[in-house]
């Protein structure tokens, strides 16, 4: 089995957990090792599928402003919280391949293999969830077609990406390829260059 084989069937466990009761407050309940890639796959995917749902909520045009308030602030922490654990998956990768001999000509990519599997973990829910599309019984012939010509190209995509990502760690582990990892910046959340922040201290 390939890693990103193991990665979707992770993915695949952890969404089906939380619709199990399809409740963005339902505790996380992770089976794997705390120290495991597993445990942090699995938790990945429960953080991008609450997040995912949260995303739903907000798009309501009777919400209360308070609650979508209240909701835009979980949302800031979960995509807080899902940069951190990427780069947690970095690190993983970067204490597997720390021992390779780079070749001299060997190349950057663009992205690292965590960002990577990052994607590969919300085109898992995107599977899940126009699928759900597919299978409404309530929907017209017409939505039902759309939505199955739609889950056909997210499938491909999700062979393709599995195929990039395995391949370029593939690369990896040969020396071909290298890691070089940027720890993100995200200026906003930070109270000493986020300027509403700081200006309010004054």
């Amino acid at each position: 089995m390939s890693f990103t084989e193991h990665c979707n069937l992770i993915f695949n466990q952890a969404i089906r957990d939380y619709h199990v009761t399809d409740n963005i407050d339902t505790p996380i309940n992770n089976p794997y090792d705390r120290d495991s890639i597993e445990n942090r796959l699995y938790l990945k995917c429960w953080i991008d599928t609450v997040q995912w749902h949260f995303e739903d909520i907000i798009r309501d045009p009777h919400i209360e402003p308070l609650e979508a308030l209240a909701l835009k602030r979980r949302i800031d922490r979960s995509n807080q919280d899902r940069t951190d654990l990427v780069e947690q998956i970095d690190s993983y990768f970067r204490q597997k391949y720390s021992d390779v001999s780079v070749q001299p000509d060997a190349r950057i990519n663009t992205e690292s293999p965590a960002w990577a599997v990052d994607r590969l973990s919300i085109l898992a829910l995107k599977i899940y969830h126009m699928r759900e599309q597919v299978e409404r019984k309530d929907a017209s012939e017409e939505h039902v077609q759309k939505c199955q010509a739609k889950l056909n190209v997210l499938l491909e995509q999700q062979v393709d990406l599995g195929t990039a990502i395995d391949q370029l760690l593939e690369d990896i582990e040969a020396g071909r390829k290298y890691m070089k990892v940027y720890r993100q910046m995200k200026m906003y959340n930070d109270p000493s260059t986020n300027p509403v922040l700081y200006n309010n201290k004054k």
